[in-house]
């Protein structure tokens, strides 16, 4: 069974190429590492009802563990099932795939059958090969299921990329994005430059995954020369950590950044908000300690909500680091322009219940 991007519903594809808040959903567990299905499905209904357009699933804030675990197939099949369940709009499913080229496949199958519109291939485990092999992995996932880029930092088991794999890659008929996630400004701005040398920037959406840098990517507009004359690139949208939690002032903030790129006008008040959200990242992706505990980082903001009743993950050793939890309380309290909290103690009975979808939403006050 195979996808290719000519088949993806007219309106998932417009929606893609038009830029959304994509949240990298996590895994919810109980005390017991075990899925909690009753939380596992309310934080898919959040998403949904704060406007998310797409969900990332099986990614890495559901942590690469699950595959081990048994849990992979589950966190796809819940996810899928719970958003057609829970609305009508058209939301894009994105399933993470990982690992050698036998072990993406089967994932990118997997995803398919279950309904996935997109697959994303983080090529970490391919550390050591040559940019010739890796592209030669991601035409093989891309024959299975159209397909997003992932340039993922090194630190977090990335690898450097240079442009023209970049420019190569987007050569793969079905690609449709790129999480561009480097954690580096000379990483980035090759991604977009292959993008352009390539003629692709019409065919392929760019959305940010620098969770440090998150709205100057989203408002920059990168342009390179071509045929004698500038070809301007943006940004539309991001797939992000940082995007588990605070959904529906993200989902604000995107619209904001759309329209200020409309009118070719940006209030400096919208500048100043890269700076705190690179500072209320900084704590709850634990940056003081090389993104260590930026997991239960983001199941700590969400426990704080009620979403999760805890921050367990499947590696029982991995916690919040020393002070981290100080650190969320100064960048909640600093900056609650950039929280949800309201929105979310509204609706979260109702996501929690069997029967919420016969309650209507509830806006904060």
């Amino acid at each position: 069974m195979a996808l290719h991007r000519s088949e993806l519903p007219a309106d998932i594809l417009a929606a893609i190429k038009r830029g959304m808040v994509i949240p990298a959903h996590p895994l919810v567990l109980t005390a017991e590492r075990k899925m909690d299905e009753r939380r596992q499905r309310a934080l898919t209904r959040y998403y949904v009802d704060a406007g998310a357009g797409g969900l990332a699933v099986g990614v890495h804030t559901g942590q690469y563990a699950n595959r081990a675990a048994g849990l992979y197939e589950p966190l796809l099949a819940r996810t899928a099932e719970t958003a057609r369940a829970w609305t009508d709009r058209p939301v894009m499913l994105l399933a993470g795939l990982t690992g050698p080229t036998e072990q993406a496949l089967g994932e990118a199958r997997l995803a398919v059958s279950l309904g996935y519109h997109v697959g994303m291939v983080n090529v970490g485990d391919l550390k050591g090969q040559s940019e010739d092999a890796i592209l030669d992995h991601c035409r093989k996932v891309a024959e299975v299921i159209p397909t997003f880029g992932f340039y993922l930092l090194p630190e977090v088991g990335g690898m450097k990329l240079s442009s023209d794999f970049w420019r190569r890659f987007c050569g793969i008929d079905n690609v449709v994005g790129i999480k561009i996630a480097p954690f580096n400004r000379y990483g980035t701005v090759d991604v977009v430059r292959g993008v352009v040398e390539a003629r692709a920037e019409d065919r392929v959406a760019l959305y940010t995954g620098n969770d440090d840098h998150i709205v100057l990517d989203l408002l920059t507009p990168f342009q390179f020369k071509r045929d004698g004359g500038t070809v301007t690139v943006h940004m539309v949208g991001g797939l992000l950590g940082h995007w588990s939690f605070w959904v529906h002032s993200a989902v604000r903030t995107l619209g904001r950044i759309h329209q200020a790129i409309a009118t070719g006008r940006v209030d400096m008040d919208l500048l100043a908000l890269d700076a705190k959200t690179t500072d209320a990242n900084g704590a709850i992706y634990d940056g003081a300690n090389d993104l260590v505990g930026y997991i239960p980082g983001c199941h700590e903001v969400l426990r704080r909500q009620g979403l999760l009743e805890g921050i367990w993950c499947l590696n029982p050793d991995e916690g919040l680091s020393p002070g981290q939890a100080e650190d969320i309380t100064r960048v909640c309290t600093a900056y609650p322009e950039l929280t949800d909290d309201d929105f979310v103690a509204a609706n979260l009975d109702r996501w929690l219940s069997d029967d919420g979808a016969a309650v209507p939403l509830q806006a904060a006050e």
